[in-house]
């Protein structure tokens, strides 16, 4: 194990490998919502697309520096965008309820950075 990060026994990094991930979809929801959604659903994509890039690449930054973090911000957008999203492809809007519960997801992942910049670790 080295310094806040987890290792499989390949030499892996899941988490990061989640977040980049992350970054991929963000990059595909954007492109449809560009080019090839309409109204609403095209509004929802590229909200969701522009939220999830963000904490994706926020949380490769900061992962060496907590991984707690990191996770949170990727949660967070995954919640947040992922909610978006269905609703975009038709589903449920009752989920917009839910979407809410991403962004605080978020706002306490970017306190929680802060902590751990604060505290120098």
């Amino acid at each position: 194990m080295t310094r806040g990060r987890t290792r499989t026994g390949t030499g892996g990094d899941p988490l990061a490998a989640l977040l980049a991930l992350s970054g991929a979809i963000a990059v595909i929801a954007g492109a449809y919502g560009s080019h090839g959604a309409t109204g609403k659903a095209a509004e929802w994509l590229t909200t969701g697309a522009h939220y999830q890039m963000i904490h994706a690449v926020a949380g490769l930054v900061v992962i060496g520096r907590g991984r707690g973090p990191a996770g949170l911000l990727l949660l967070g957008a995954a919640i947040f965008a992922g909610t978006l999203y269905a609703m975009a492809l038709g589903g449920p809007k009752w989920l917009g309820a839910v979407t809410p519960l991403g962004g605080l997801a978020m706002i306490l992942g970017w306190m929680w950075v802060a902590v751990v910049y604060l505290r120098g670790k």
